[in-house]
């Protein structure tokens, strides 16, 4: 492998229609984070109220813990299925993910414990590790200079799922908290089914790689990183910023019922105004500003207007403060097809499903770190003695922000540097 910073890295030689197989990804993805979003409003109220007799202290525990073995399973699943897709495709993995997918959301509406829903948020995990190969897939079909412009797209889809799940969730939930989850399982359930009909592979034949236990273990998958020094800066990167994420995930639902009083409708609204800013940034704007500002400037943006949203996240008293926000935190939609299109560049072909679960392993760690840490800091917050300060998780993302700023400049310094040598 070329040690060149830009080198292309060698492309499939047969490919199908670009155009036509990015969009049927992008549907795919579209319909699983459909499914995800759907319950972010109601799965902490459905913990506090039905098992945990309405304690916000000990549910934000047990959030934490939720989303911890939630990120687990990612952690040890994701370079498993980047591997045997790496030598098998990609369609099979990620049929097979949503069919498991759709039935866990079963296992979790029945759940008559908290132990089951356990069982059920890890079932997910594992299934939800195919996210990774969506990403493999975008860079099989797609080249080096137009990927971040692709990542793009399928942010968008994350963003479109986000618009509709938590508003559709938020209002089934004032209903029943369990109708969520029954409605997410019979969207992902069709979703494998479009995908079994339309889906077409990927990889081609010649690209494929033996499966190996070496690069089946999260252990084995992160040594690529570290083939490179500015990918593994790169992915150092990634994880702070993925770190900081995790406060939205694990605390924005007790933080915002808390401090605003919001119900799930509302929340389930403000993830809609959220969706629809990243549908514009990633679907829009970041497509046609990709090419003219550069990997590394959407970083950047990104990576400033993510701390300063942070900032504000935190300080807000009052709702309409928080919603302020949302704009300057939504430029934050630059990162994912900046941080893509950066690393995927320092790959070849065969090693892209291998990269795209390392990235995912990355994404566990910082899944298993952030939700203890951050449902922690705001569980300590709010039974501050000497005066709440339940912004606390919000200013520490805004802080790893910071440091992910730095950890970039340096990078991109010595990116440079190499290049004009």
């Amino acid at each position: 492998m070329s040690s060149h910073t830009d080198t292309p890295a060698t492309t499939p030689a047969i490919q199908p229609p670009r155009r036509a197989a990015v969009i049927f990804i992008f549907i795919t993805v579209l319909l699983d984070v459909l499914s995800l979003g759907l319950i972010i409003p109601v799965l902490p109220t459905m913990i506090k109220e039905e098992f945990l007799q309405n304690d916000l202290a000990l549910a934000a525990v047990y959030v934490g813990w939720f989303g911890t073995l939630w990120a687990l399973m990612q952690f040890l699943f994701s370079p498993l299925m980047g591997a045997i897709s790496d030598q098998f495709g990609r369609r099979p993995v990620i049929l097979i993910s949503c069919f498991g997918l759709g039935l866990d959301y079963v296992l979790m509406a029945v759940a008559p414990n908290i132990v089951w829903l356990f069982v059920g948020r890890a079932l997910s995990g594992i299934m939800a590790a195919s996210f990774s190969t969506a990403g493999a897939y975008i860079a099989d079909v797609t080249p080096p200079e137009k990927r971040a412009a692709s990542f793009g797209l399928i942010g968008a889809a994350w963003g479109i799922g986000f618009v509709v799940g938590p508003a559709v969730g938020g209002g089934l939930g004032e209903y029943g908290l369990r109708l969520p989850l029954w409605f997410a399982a019979g969207l992902t359930l069709l979703n494998a089914l479009y995908g079994y009909f339309i889906l077409p592979e990927s990889l081609a034949v010649e690209n494929r790689s033996k499966f190996s236990w070496k690069k089946a273990n999260p252990l084995g998958a992160l040594k690529l990183l570290r083939s490179h020094a500015e990918l593994l800066g790169l992915a150092s990167v990634l994880l702070i910023y993925q770190l900081a994420h995790q406060v939205l995930s694990n605390v924005f639902v007790l933080y915002t019922e808390h401090r605003y009083a919001w119900t799930p409708k509302t929340i389930g609204l403000t993830l809609t105004v959220v969706g629809i800013m990243s549908v514009v940034m990633q679907g829009f704007v970041v497509r046609r500003t990709a090419a003219k500002l550069g990997e590394w400037r959407m970083l950047f943006i990104a990576l400033i207007c993510g701390g300063i949203g942070y900032s504000i996240y935190g300080l807000a008293t009052t709702g309409g403060m928080f919603w302020a926000a949302i704009p300057v935190f939504a430029f934050v939609g630059y990162f994912s097809p900046a941080i893509q299109g950066l690393m995927t560049r320092r790959v070849n072909a065969s090693e892209q499903g291998q990269l795209q679960g390392a990235n995912s392993c990355l994404m566990g760690i910082a899944g298993m770190l952030g939700p203890v840490m951050f449902t922690n800091v705001f569980s300590k917050g709010i039974q501050n003695p000497i005066g709440e300060l339940p912004g606390a998780p919000f200013f520490l993302a805004a802080g790893l922000h910071v440091t992910a700023i730095v950890v970039a400049l340096v990078i991109m310094r010595r990116s440079r540097k190499m290049a004009e040598a």
